[in-house]
């Protein structure tokens, strides 16, 4: 289910709309690896304290971003009140089925 912050701007709304959008088509495509939907899963399930303010170079969600923002994105922030980072993996997290990767 999508989630906002409540002090998000418009913009980073937007963004975390159309990281979320890729990271559900992503999830649920075929030639997508399993083990590669688990580790987003993973990381979605992480506190920011574990994730220790570290950036992700994880391809997907990097060309994610770089779709959204129109920028050149080389990493993303690994914080989920980071909108590209926690849309992609709520996308990812609502793609797949409630009994997959114990969900």
């Amino acid at each position: 289910m999508q989630s906002y912050d409540d002090d998000w701007t418009d913009s980073q709304r937007a963004l975390y709309d159309e990281c979320y959008q890729a990271g559900g088509e992503w999830a649920e495509d075929p030639d997508t690896p399993s083990e590669d939907v688990q580790h987003v899963i993973n990381l979605g399930e992480a506190d920011d304290d574990t994730l220790a303010d570290a950036e992700i170079d994880f391809p997907p969600l990097v060309d994610a971003v770089t779709q959204a923002t129109g920028e050149n994105v080389t990493s993303v922030p690994a914080s989920h009140d980071d909108p590209g980072f926690r849309g992609f993996v709520d996308g990812v997290r609502d793609a797949v089925a409630d009994d997959t990767f114990g969900l």
